[in-house]
């Protein structure tokens, strides 16, 4: 075991250390090869799309080292423990581990899931709108784009305590869904384009309790119409 996969094993990733930046791929990749390696541990904590401070000032690197480097390298931490304890079977993918799971194996599987999809949901200089087919079927399935983010704030605000907001494909059409905890589409054969995490810890320090202002600046400057596009040409 390498000093970084050692330090994501015992949760020490601390501020100040560099994060693993990966490029932008297709997100089932992403998965396969940042979870799924040949190391003391079936599962290893995805590399960023980003660097840690890339999304300055619209989510900071405080932000970002204590989401990332905190809450999703503890769900890493605590599904390794459940393979070894033999709760969780480590030769399986992540997303077959969701689909057999309950409890916490599944509560902590999803939210490594959920994560993942979360980072490349963003970009720098992300915001404005979809171009190309993507924008077609808003506009086909919202009536407009301006109902879309309407509907998205809606959906991302109005989420009861912890949990995510998040534009996917269910039967043909675009939707907004909601979900709480670590709940995703993946469990209701829906395909999720792009997802906002409305868990405190995202937007804390950044906005603090302003749950609203942060799913704003979300949509205006960091989320990642490629990304979402990019998943759409794949339904």
């Amino acid at each position: 075991m390498d000093r970084r996969e050692f330090l994501v094993a015992s949760g020490a990733v601390a501020a100040g250390l560099a994060f693993p930046v990966t490029p932008t791929a297709d997100f089932k990749d992403v998965l396969a090869t940042s979870l799924h390696k040949e190391s003391a541990m079936p599962f290893t904590l995805p590399a960023l799309p980003y660097d840690v401070a890339a999304l300055d000032p619209f989510l900071t690197r405080e932000n970002l080292e204590l989401h990332y480097g905190k809450h999703h390298n503890a769900y890493v931490v605590n599904l390794n423990k459940f393979v070894d304890d033999g709760k969780a079977d480590g030769t399986k993918s992540l997303e077959d581990i969701i689909l057999s799971s309950e409890g916490p194996v599944f509560n902590n599987a999803a939210q490594i899931w959920n994560h993942t999809f979360y980072w490349n949901s963003m970009k720098p200089k992300g915001g404005g709108e979809p171009a190309g087919k993507l924008a077609e079927a808003i506009v086909r399935d919202f009536g407009s784009f301006a109902k879309f983010k309407e509907e998205f704030t809606a959906a991302s605000v109005g989420q009861f305590g912890s949990g995510w907001g998040w534009l996917v494909v269910d039967g043909g059409k675009l939707k907004v869904t909601k979900t709480g905890n670590a709940d995703l589409p993946l469990k209701y054969k829906q395909t999720a384009l792009i997802t906002c995490d409305v868990w405190e810890h995202a937007y804390y320090p950044t906005y603090k309790n302003l749950r609203p202002k942060y799913v704003e600046v979300f949509l205006a400057s960091l989320v990642n119409w490629d990304f979402a596009a990019a998943n759409f040409a794949r339904v």
